[in-house]
């Protein structure tokens, strides 16, 4: 099989996302919040997975500005979810060790991932305090946080969730590369 084919079914499989499917309609990149600040948009993303580039999507820093917020997906025409096709990008990308095109936001990636690993949902003072020292961007906001946790909207004790052995066999799944 050729390598760009190799890649969309790669992609397809990871995504769970049938990324033929896709006719650049652009709806999904109009809704977009963070398109503006991406050099490829959602739309764009998927037609590069479909030509095969996939040097080019690795490398990109669009892939690591995706939210989240799966604006693309709710207005697809054909429901084509391109944040699960982001999200399998980031997998690809981080599995070939390919350099984040946004070290900052994988950084924070990082951290999120690392908390849930820990304490089964998110805690923000630890999550933020990792965040920043992989950042080493100690002092930035350091008076927003501050004024956060006076007024108790950062919590300092961290609890973990009675489920701990489902998300460790979730995390086991996907450093397995599997999924359900």
């Amino acid at each position: 099989m050729e390598p760009e084919l190799r890649f969309i079914e790669q992609v397809s499989e990871l995504s769970r996302q049938n990324v033929r499917r896709c006719y650049y309609c652009l709806r999904c990149s109009a809704g977009c919040p963070a398109a503006p600040f991406m050099e490829h948009t959602p739309a764009q993303i998927l037609r590069l997975v479909q030509l095969g580039q996939k040097e080019a999507l690795l490398r990109s820093s669009a892939i690591w500005l995706c939210i989240g917020c799966e604006t693309c997906g709710t207005r697809c025409p054909n429901e084509i979810h391109a944040g699960a096709v982001i999200d399998a990008l980031r997998q690809i990308s981080l599995a070939e060790g390919v350099p984040a095109g946004e070290p900052i936001v994988y950084r924070l990636h990082q951290a999120f991932l690392d908390n849930l690993r820990i304490w089964g949902r998110l805690h923000e003072l630890t999550m933020l305090m990792e965040y920043k020292l992989l950042s080493r961007d100690l002092f930035s906001d350091l008076d927003m946080g501050l004024d956060m946790f006076l007024k108790g909207k950062i919590h300092p004790l961290p609890k973990r969730i009675q489920g701990m052995a489902e998300v460790k066999r979730l995390f086991k799944m996907k450093e397995e590369g599997g999924h359900e």
